[in-house]
């Protein structure tokens, strides 16, 4: 069964012949006539009762012409809401998102009637292949990189904060480098945790960077800087810095990181990402 086939079938019927449904579509009668004998082959019923005179609907028929009515009504709206997707004016736009409260303003950006942001959390190390794989629309990222099949729109940029025991020398350093950090082990999370972010840091460092136990929780890492041998850690400011004994934040001079949206190449010019200039 073919829309074609539907479309023929309830146009006979509106026109009570095939002549002048052939006429309305367009066509030769003799097509009509073949796709709607195909339907009746198809659906195992005499949809018409046909005399050189007349062309009537069959009780089978007539049940049959609501139902076909409906299915073509379905596919109309099926194809007008595929062209609001093409366009951009409606659509659901899947999004990794992180912990910021500025995430709000990127949906405020992104709100249009018809649009629906659909937010999912995916782990740092993942976020990236979600997109990659298509499980995902966009993504924020901190520290993304652009790839061959990713590009990336940024959207905000922080600077970096080091924290370190609040006796330390370079405590008293109001904003220090990270080349002044070279004797100092540094707590780091592995680079399978969060990729984009391992990378900026550790391409700021010395390369003779000494490594100190690995950064865990932040809560647990800032609970033994404060109280375990000299070390420190890089870290990146979502609201205020936690308050820990012993502790001292200090800004650092560079890397900055950038928080980006990520998205596939190919669908760079996605409608629904216009407020960025996707």
């Amino acid at each position: 069964m073919e829309l074609r086939q539907l479309r023929y079938f309830v146009t006979v019927a509106e026109e009570r012949g095939f002549a002048k449904a052939a006429a309305r579509l367009g066509i030769v009668q003799s097509a009509v006539s073949q796709q709607v004998r195909r339907l009746e082959r198809g659906l195992g019923v005499p949809l018409f009762t046909r005399t050189t005179r007349t062309t009537r609907l069959t009780a089978a028929g007539e049940r049959l012409l609501p139902e076909a009515h409906a299915v073509l009504a379905a596919a109309e709206r099926t194809r007008r809401v595929a062209a609001e997707i093409a366009a951009g004016t409606t659509g659901v736009l899947r999004l990794g998102t992180l912990n910021d409260p500025r995430v709000h303003d990127v949906l405020a950006a992104l709100a249009a009637p018809g649009v629906e942001v659909r937010l999912t959390q995916v782990p740092p190390a993942e976020r990236l292949a979600a997109v990659g794989s298509g499980r995902l629309d966009a993504a924020l990222v901190r520290a993304a990189t652009p790839t061959r099949d990713l590009a990336t729109i940024p959207v905000w940029t922080d600077p970096l904060y080091a924290a370190l025991p609040a006796d330390h020398p370079l405590a008293a350093e109001p904003e220090p480098d990270p080349e002044h950090f070279a004797a100092l082990p540094l707590r780091l999370a592995p680079p399978d945790r969060n990729p984009p972010f391992h990378r900026l840091v550790t391409a700021a460092l010395p390369a003779d960077q000494p490594l100190g136990p690995e950064f865990t929780t932040l809560q647990r890492t800032l609970a033994d800087l404060g109280r375990a041998a000299p070390s420190w850690t890089v870290l990146y400011r979502v609201s205020e810095l936690p308050a820990a004994p012993n502790i001292a934040y200090r800004r650092l001079s560079r890397p900055t990181v950038t928080t980006s949206l990520v998205v596939l190449r190919r669908s760079r010019n996605n409608p629904l990402l216009r407020a960025f200039g996707g």
